[in-house]
């Protein structure tokens, strides 16, 4: 599979792309304004202890306090972790994966200072999430200060070079001086350059004890890596065919970095001088406007419809006007359930959907139709950063899935809620806001405080009496006994009218408005 990525920066704005096949898979995004804290360590102070849902909530200067579970506080049971898990401070979320946990009240008083590290962005109305699980992530090695294990990425599936990373790393690191958890780039690596990281990471690690000592809490004591560091620490292997960036000062710094880290991957590197916009040269600009749109279609002719809620996302998929054999209709429905699944993966990590996902898929006879879908989707699934889970199809014909979610999906992050709809997308049709009309006009009329009013509507419910109520007004001026002129304004929302009496030119649409 071909991989590139791409770096676009700008003084207010750093764009990366990711792209498989050309197909652009996920888009990560830099302000100034709006900085990630994934990854930030800080020396925090615990605000409450809450031995109900055994947790606390940590104050760590940013408004929201942070929400410390009693699974964060003690070191994970496993061997071996997902490199995403450790690193970048991505700790475990939840729960303890069925494991007793100690009383949390017994971990951490009020009061107390507590060095803690962002593992979950602030989404909504909550705060950020946090471990005391610090983790230092480098190139090729992750240092856990608090943990007392060597692991190995879950993605060396080699058992001998497993074995041997694990020995050899054992061998380096200095008794009760903490854990490791060894990258996937790490695979074939020499003892040497495992030596020298691990000494970077334990040297930093001794700035972080010796800064955090004479900071007073709240406090940022270490922030994370940029985006652009991040990707080129994390994502930059030999598993990347090309790495394109149109910025000279970044690409200057890309390079040198890789200089000291892995100087092989240096002929991979382009510092992209065209006129040409960068994300246009790839033709990504229209695939990124589509990442907001409900509809999805599909190359056979059907098409997906996502829709964000406050507890899930639906994904409903649709044949659309792909008809396919009149004669095996499961074959056309499995090929249609094929490439939604594939689109599907595809557009859960290209919009960072995290949370619970629900998938509505076309109605299929088979067991064995159903299973190769769902296997469909687990393969696709794999390829993404993010750990997921899908279930198997339920008796209704869903597939239950989630995914880890680290921050607010593009859609959150990127957008407001429409002022004119506040979010709903449904506006009321002319028709309904005529009748609306109708029902304050008559509230004029049992006050009879005004006796002349000039009706304001957007220039589409005009056209509509116009065209379908032409006697509207001269009827209601006959029940109401009021005086009515009517006016379009295309200033206005669709489903907005505002009354004008005369001559003063007041507005008194609060005053007799109603649903």
């Amino acid at each position: 599979m071909k991989r590139e990525i791409l770096i676009s920066a700008a003084p207010r704005e750093t764009r990366v792309a990711i792209l498989e096949d050309d197909r652009l898979v996920e888009l990560l995004l830099d302000r100034p304004e709006v900085r990630r804290i994934v990854g930030n360590i800080y020396r925090g102070k615990v605000e409450a202890v809450l031995p109900g849902i055994q947790a606390a909530f940590v104050d760590i200067g940013l408004g929201k306090s942070a929400f410390l579970h009693a699974s964060d506080v003690i070191e994970p049971e496993d061997d071996d972790l997902d490199e995403e898990e450790a690193g970048n401070g991505r700790g475990r979320a939840g729960g303890g994966n069925g494991r007793k946990l100690p009383n949390i009240q017994d971990l951490v008083k009020r009061g107390e200072s507590i060095l803690v590290q962002v593992t979950k962005e602030p989404i909504g109305t909550k705060g950020p999430r946090v471990t005391a699980q610090v983790s230092l992530p480098g190139r090729n090695l992750v240092y856990l200060p608090f943990a007392s294990k060597v692991g190995v990425s879950r993605k060396i599936d080699d058992r001998e070079e497993r074995t041997r990373l694990r020995q050899m790393v054992g061998k380096l690191l200095p008794k009760d001086s903490g854990g490791v958890i060894i990258r996937t780039v790490a695979e074939d690596l020499t003892e040497d350059h495992l030596r020298r990281e691990l000494k970077s990471l334990m040297g930093l690690w001794k700035k972080i004890k010796r800064k955090a000592t004479f900071v007073r809490p709240p406090a940022l004591v270490q922030r994370e890596a940029s985006l652009t560091s991040g990707i080129i620490r994390d994502l930059f292997s030999d598993n990347v065919d090309h790495l394109w960036v149109d910025s000279a000062e970044l690409h200057g710094e890309i390079r040198k970095y890789l200089d000291q880290v892995d100087p092989e991957l240096l002929q991979r590197v382009t510092h992209y001088e065209d006129s040409v916009p960068l994300f246009d040269k790839f033709d990504i600009e229209a695939e990124i406007r589509d990442l907001f749109k409900r509809r999805v279609d599909l190359p056979t002719g059907g098409y997906l419809i996502i829709e964000p809620t406050e507890a899930l996302i639906s994904i409903d998929v649709n044949t659309g006007r792909y008809t396919g054999s009149a004669k095996d209709p499961e074959k056309t429905i499995l090929r249609t359930n094929l490439d939604a699944a594939q689109e599907i993966a595809r557009q859960i990590r290209l919009r960072d959907i995290g949370g619970i996902v629900v998938i509505d898929f076309i109605d299929m006879e088979t067991r064995s139709n159903r299973d190769r879908v769902l296997q469909e989707l687990r393969g696709h699934l794999g390829r993404d950063r993010a750990r997921t889970r899908a279930f198997a199809v339920s008796d209704l014909g869903l597939v239950e899935m989630t995914r880890q979610r680290v921050r607010e999906s593009l859609w959150a992050s990127m957008t407001i809620a429409c002022p004119a709809c506040e979010g709903t997308g449904r506006v009321f049709r002319p028709e309904v806001v005529v009748r609306r009309i109708e029902r304050s006009l008559r509230r004029v009329a049992t006050e009879k405080r005004d006796r002349q009013l000039t009706v304001r509507v957007h220039p589409e419910v005009a056209l509509y009496l116009l065209e379908q109520e032409q006697k509207f007004l001269k009827e209601m001026t006959q029940k109401t006994g009021v005086d009515l002129e009517l006016r379009d304004d295309p200033m206005m929302r669709l489903d907005e009218f505002r009354f004008v009496a005369q001559p003063a030119g007041r507005d008194v649409t609060q005053r007799y408005a109603t649903l």
